[in-house]
């Protein structure tokens, strides 16, 4: 792929772009039979969000649903309230990253056997971490599902989904431009340190006890505060943008999985285009770790933008000085650390050294399996369930069950009303019900649209059959939006199965 031995930082870019978690090296196949256009869908499943047409203006704009759907379930197995936190950090800022304002998340999980310790343990540091992290950014939660089964007790699954609005027109894509050779890159927010590195590897392989504890640095640390700066500083930004007209000029992406490295080479490479890096201008947290950690560190609270020259002081200026990044947290600012190259190239310098200098579409293409796969021999027989003596005694049973018992005590630790977009709230409705454009900011023909959002599925049914388990998910999920009086318009997935290398698991995903 070189032609020459690699560096330890193309070692681990590699390992990280090659990772499961990056690259669906195993599943892209597979997931091509989705469809993912449609009259209605701005965006398919292409960029760091979804987008989606839900109303028109009398001037013929067009007015979008942003949405994201992600999972971070081993984080949050091992380290339950950070793991939790940062998947709401993450998945926000995918939304955001496309010119959106987020309006609302939701959650859904699957835990262990509710009468296991580290279920309860795990159970309390996952709500409390999506409440610690979600309520401060003043982002209503609307909704959400839960199933607790023994067979999650060493592996739980975290997915959140966020929404956001925006007009077409004012889409802000993860990728740059075109003409964007010598376009800057600008990195923004907190200092690069340790945490999180090899968190994009770390979630593609299988989760073992044994290395729970060693495992805990690759989870990132949250900071709910300086999000919500961000945020706000950001939608300003946007404001400015739109008023100068260069929304069409730029490039922004959120730093997910391999931090600096992902985002540099993926803004450039996806409009044809490579990149290039300059170390000693990252702005960092922590002294002397090896480049490698400050290039792929998964450190929270960061994004990046590509831009013209001309416009990188207006955004160094912006988030540096009018909403003093460096004074609100420390370390935090926005620093020009790359350009865009026009000869294809991700060239990373260290100093004197060139520690990565590879073709950028060699490192973000990945690799693509064709994995072997073949159906479990199962046999099931129904059950023989007695006719109960006492009808009253089972219709308690059932409703005290923790799979049937009421989500109160979840869903009344986060906020749900901030906003005042919500219409139903959580808890009182099979799908939670919002008016997102309901205020002056708005056109005034549009200001009534609702939209209505659903999470939930029953896992047993995919024990019993994986093909029944999804069609039952997507069924599920749609009477429940139906049942509030919406029309289902588009639909997410957040597929969690376990290792492709073992045929039988394989075959479940498949």
């Amino acid at each position: 792929m070189l032609g020459r031995p690699p560096s330890l930082a193309e070692l681990i870019l590699f390992s990280i772009q090659g990772s499961e978690h990056c690259s669906y090296k195993s599943s892209r196949s597979h997931l091509k039979q989705f469809t993912t256009e449609g009259p209605d869908v701005i965006l398919g499943a292409k960029e760091d969000a979804g987008v989606v047409c839900v109303a028109t203006d009398s001037d013929g704009h067009r007015w979008c649903i942003v949405m994201s759907h992600e999972s971070h379930n081993h984080p949050s197995q091992i380290v339950p309230y950070e793991g939790a936190a940062t998947g709401v950090g993450g998945n926000v800022r995918d939304v955001m990253c496309m010119g959106a304002e987020v309006i609302a998340c939701t959650d859904s999980f699957r835990f262990g056997d509710i009468r296991n310790n580290k279920t309860k343990w795990i159970h309390d540091g996952v709500v409390a971490g999506i409440a610690g992290y979600g309520n401060p950014l003043g982002i209503p939660n609307i909704g959400g599902d839960i199933y607790y089964h023994e067979g999650y007790n060493e592996n739980c699954l975290v997915t959140l989904v966020t929404l956001g609005i925006v007009r077409e027109d004012h889409i802000i894509h993860s990728y740059a431009p075109k003409g964007a050779d010598s376009y800057d890159l600008i990195l923004i927010g907190k200092p690069t340190d340790n945490s999180g590195f090899g968190g994009a590897s770390f979630a593609s392989l299988e989760l073992e006890e044994e290395k729970k504890e060693q495992n805990k640095g690759a989870v990132q640390e949250p900071n709910a505060f300086l999000e919500r700066h961000l945020l706000k500083s950001s939608y300003a930004l946007f404001d400015i943008l739109k008023e100068k007209g260069l929304i069409d000029n730029v490039g922004f992406k959120d730093l997910g999985a391999g931090g600096v490295a992902c985002a540099s080479v993926e803004l450039a490479e996806t409009s044809g285009y490579g990149s290039e890096v300059w170390m000693d201008k990252i702005h960092i947290g922590m002294e002397n770790l090896h480049p490698s950690v400050y290039l792929c560190s998964e450190t929270q609270e960061r994004f990046m933008w590509v831009c013209p020259p001309d416009v990188t002081p207006l955004v160094i200026n912006h988030y540096n000085k009018v909403y003093d990044l460096p004074g609100v947290s420390e370390g935090a600012r926005a620093s020009v650390i790359g350009k865009i190259r026009n000869d294809g190239q991700y060239i990373v310098h260290n100093g004197n050294d060139e520690i990565v200098n590879a073709p950028a579409a060699e490192v973000t293409e990945g690799f693509l399996y064709d994995r072997p796969f073949e159906a479990r021999d199962q046999h099931f027989i129904e059950p023989d369930i007695p006719e109960p003596s006492d009808y009253n005694q089972a219709l308690l049973d059932i409703l005290s069950h923790e799979n049937m018992a009421s989500r109160k005590p979840i869903f009344e630790s986060y906020d749900k009303q901030v906003q005042g977009r919500i219409y139903t709230e959580t808890g009182l409705d099979d799908a939670g019900v919002m008016a997102p454009f309901n205020s002056e900011n708005y056109p005034e023909e549009i200001r009534n649209v609702g939209i209505a959002l659903s999470t939930d599925h029953n896992p047993r049914y995919g024990l019993i059959d994986p093909y029944w388990g999804g069609v039952n998910a997507v069924v599920e999920a749609m009477r429940n939006v139906s049942s509030v009086g919406a029309t289902p318009h588009a639909l997410s997935d957040c597929l969690c199965f376990g290792n492709p290398e073992k045929p039988h698991q394989m075959w479940e995903f498949v």
